[in-house]
């Protein structure tokens, strides 16, 4: 398909930058482009502010790598959660969802990431010293694996076991309400709820 030559070049930039976001296409792209132009130049640039300052102020919790401004997130600075059970997840999507179930009162552990050697990702490249770091500080009572029910996120739940499982009593995993293949931040909250609410004991195989 031939694509069209735009009538600046830095419209052309702006469409390129734009269109490597996760879901846009050039056409995409190019009507968020001219759509912005048509904005009041201080409306648009708040846009670039907002951005800037995500990307240069954005810090991780030093306690579970959620986003957050300050050290630590305001989920485990909270003292109303309960801080002997943590939640482990693949990123922040995951705990947004979680959240909006409003059936978990614990904290959380975002991975970044699960294993996944076809994308050339392994435990070294996930926050996996981190958690240790806290399940070893022996006031963990138990771990919930709540990842993706996918090949990968089960190698990952599998990995995890033999490395938490001398150090924490319980070891659980979402009931499987969860068809195999699907992606926490996409269930909805009544299915995601439930199965929070009737979790199993983690089997390794």
């Amino acid at each position: 398909m031939i694509e069209l030559e735009l009538p600046s070049t830095l419209l052309e930039q702006a469409v390129k930058e734009i269109s490597k976001l996760p879901g846009i296409g050039r056409k995409t792209a190019l009507r968020l482009a001219l759509h912005l132009l048509k904005e009041k130049k201080q409306e648009a640039l708040k846009l670039g502010e907002a951005l800037n300052n995500l990307i240069s102020n954005i810090n991780y919790c030093k306690t579970c790598h959620n986003i957050c401004e300050d050290e630590q997130c305001s989920i485990c600075s909270n003292p109303n959660r309960d801080h002997q059970t943590i939640c482990i997840i693949e990123d922040i999507r995951d705990l947004l969802a979680i959240e909006y179930t409003q059936q978990y009162n614990g904290v959380y552990h975002v991975l970044g990431g699960i294993i996944s050697p076809i994308d050339g990702i392994g435990p070294a490249d996930l926050t996996i010293p981190l958690l240790m770091e806290r399940v070893k500080s022996g006031i963990i009572n138990e771990v919930i694996f709540a990842l993706p029910t996918t090949m990968e996120g089960d190698t990952t739940n599998y990995y995890l076991h033999k490395q938490i499982s001398g150090y924490v009593p319980t070891i659980t995993t979402l009931a499987r309400g969860l068809a195999f293949g699907d992606e926490l931040q996409y269930a909805d909250e009544v299915t995601l709820g439930r199965s929070l609410i009737k979790r199993i004991t983690y089997q390794s195989k």
